[in-house]
């Protein structure tokens, strides 16, 4: 039977649930057991993908087309795994699926209410995952923080799930992830706040059997004996999550507190083991593996500075899978990569791009969505294809980058995105006609995994070394084809498309160190041991230029 692992949060948000779930995981996978991953989020919209980056970070995008929080490409990056949109569950999905039953007849009559309704949904959503998966563990982070009003209809449904797999058969239990806050004045460790939010819990009816303890630094003896006493939890099943250098080094912090025993104790995993026959003897290697990853990830041999020019860079969440793409690349190639944010409206308020730009080594040009900042990024891209700075645009990027070069080298000064000139009388870029009559923002662009075909003898090729690739994919628009052979005759080649060849995805600059572009996300497929290619060439391309220097 699947066991089920329940992660919540208290005192406050924001103390990397996430985090310790995907680390968790990683642990469990690395033991011979198969893992997956579901994020509750108890806000009312049914998926993240009308969320401003500032308020909620980065949009992360399953390979079903689903727009995920960011914790879900926490999971797939730690577990290596793809997930799907069941795996992320919203009061938005939960309510909107109870009322489509509702409108259908299907309650027979009864008054709809959040108990049993509601949560037998929740419930359902989530055995949904365990059966059609058919893992050993499914781990269930819950977001929000517990006394939360939007939390509650899931709480109440996590302890029914609780009750109802059975607690003496070992099935369940909960993990509660809570800070312990460290007072300058007096340095000491305080309890206070992990009592109140275990009492909360406790109020809900909910007992936890494992408390991990978020602080500045790792929990003190005396301070793991006073949260086992006054929690009713074993001292041993008390951990410490102290603050890390980078995120990957807490898998191994968990490690040796010992979280992993606690686990296998308090579900039984030992009989699970020895249940399983044919366990592949790799995954026994996997901490070793990830040991080896985090030693060339923490002494790199080599240093350069990438600048990210966006319009989201006051909130660095917002741009956390590139980040993470960029440290995959760190570890491999053993460099430190030091990321300046740099605002593109920023960069329209100067006399030009090189003042913020002349001590880097290359320029990253993200996604994003609005005209704010628009004319700073193609001020951007426009200096590094003429001081062959290598460059890297993904998504808006890739197509502000034909925008440049159609306004500075074919000569249309007014050429533009149809996005945010209707006007203009070169719309290089134009509305995917799949987008057309569409009124409805949310879950309606482009989504997803899709099959792009690269041509040989080109940059593209040589860096993915494949004919086929799959990559996944958030936008509206695209280049407008009846430009092509144009841009093309003046030396932008457009190296990959869609298998009609109807959709330009990849752009390269012939003589030119490293100009490419994407209309794909690579950042969503890099893993900690497998950097995305586009990530780890560019970077290559930095290092093989500054060498020569």
């Amino acid at each position: 039977m699947t066991k089920f692992i329940i992660i919540t949060g208290g005192v406050m948000s924001g103390l990397g649930k996430g985090v310790v779930t995907s680390s968790l995981g990683k642990l469990l996978k690395a033991k011979g057991f198969t893992v997956t991953a579901i994020k509750i989020d108890p806000y009312l919209n049914c998926d993240a993908g009308t969320m401003n980056p500032f308020e909620h970070g980065e949009v992360f995008v399953l390979k079903d087309g689903t727009e995920a929080d960011l914790d879900l490409g926490n999971y797939e990056r730690f577990l290596d795994t793809d997930l799907i949109g069941e795996d992320n569950i919203t009061t938005g999905k939960v309510y909107r699926s109870v009322i489509e039953k509702e409108r259908a007849g299907e309650y027979l009559g009864k008054t709809v209410q959040i108990i049993p309704h509601i949560t037998d949904e929740i419930n359902r959503k989530i055995w949904q995952v365990a059966d059609d998966t058919g893992v050993d563990i499914v781990l269930i982070e819950l977001g929000g923080t517990v006394g939360d009003i939007e939390s509650m209809p899931f709480l109440e449904a996590v302890r029914q799930l609780h009750m109802d797999v059975g607690e003496e058969k070992n099935n369940a239990l909960f993990v509660h992830t809570t800070l312990v806050p460290e007072l300058d004045v007096v340095g000491e460790q305080k309890t206070k706040p992990t009592q109140h939010s275990v009492k909360a819990l406790r109020e809900i009816g909910i007992e936890p059997d494992i408390i991990v303890g978020r602080s500045k630094n790792k929990l003190e003896k005396s301070t793991k004996k006073k949260i086992s006493l006054f929690c009713d939890v074993p001292e041993k099943a008390v951990v410490s999550s102290p603050n890390a250098e980078n995120i990957y080094r807490v898998p191994l912090i968990l490690q040796d507190e010992g979280i992993t025993e606690c686990v296998m104790e308090g579900l039984n995993l030992s009989k699970v083991l020895e249940e399983k026959e044919n366990i592949c003897v790799e995954k026994f290697h996997q901490m070793e593996e990830w040991k080896n990853f985090l030693e060339r990830f923490e002494n790199p041999s080599s240093e350069i500075d990438i600048a990210i020019v966006g319009k989201y860079t006051e909130l660095e969440d917002a741009y956390v899978s590139y980040e993470q793409a960029l440290n995959h690349c760190r570890a491999k190639t053993r460099t430190r990569i030091n990321i300046k944010y740099v605002e593109s409206e920023e960069l329209e308020e100067k006399d030009g791009p090189e003042e913020l730009l002349k001590d880097v080594h290359g320029l990253l040009i993200p996604g994003g969505f609005g005209d704010r900042g628009m004319e700073g990024k193609i001020d951007a891209l426009n200096y590094a294809r003429t001081n062959e700075l290598p460059m890297l645009a993904i998504c808006l990027g890739f197509q502000l980058s034909v925008v440049e070069f159609v306004r500075n080298v074919l000569g249309y000064e007014d050429a533009h995105s149809y996005e945010f000139d209707e006007k203009t009388p070169h719309p290089v870029i134009d509305l995917l006609p799949m987008q057309r009559g569409i009124d409805k923002m949310g879950g309606t662009m482009r989504l997803g995994a899709d099959r792009i075909m690269i041509d040989q003898g080109t940059k593209a090729h040589d860096i993915y070394q494949k004919d086929e690739i799959s990559e996944r994919h958030r936008h509206r628009y695209e280049v407008n084809l009846e430009y092509k052979d144009e841009i093309e005759s003046k030396g932008l080649l457009f190296s990959a498309y869609s298998p009609n060849k109807k959709r330009m995805e990849m752009l390269e600059l012939k003589d030119h160190p490293f100009y490419i572009g994407c209309q794909f996300h690579p950042e969503f497929q890099s893993r900690p041991m497998k950097p995305a290619p586009l990530f780890l060439a560019f970077v290559e391309t930095i290092l093989d230029k500054n060498s020569g220097e």
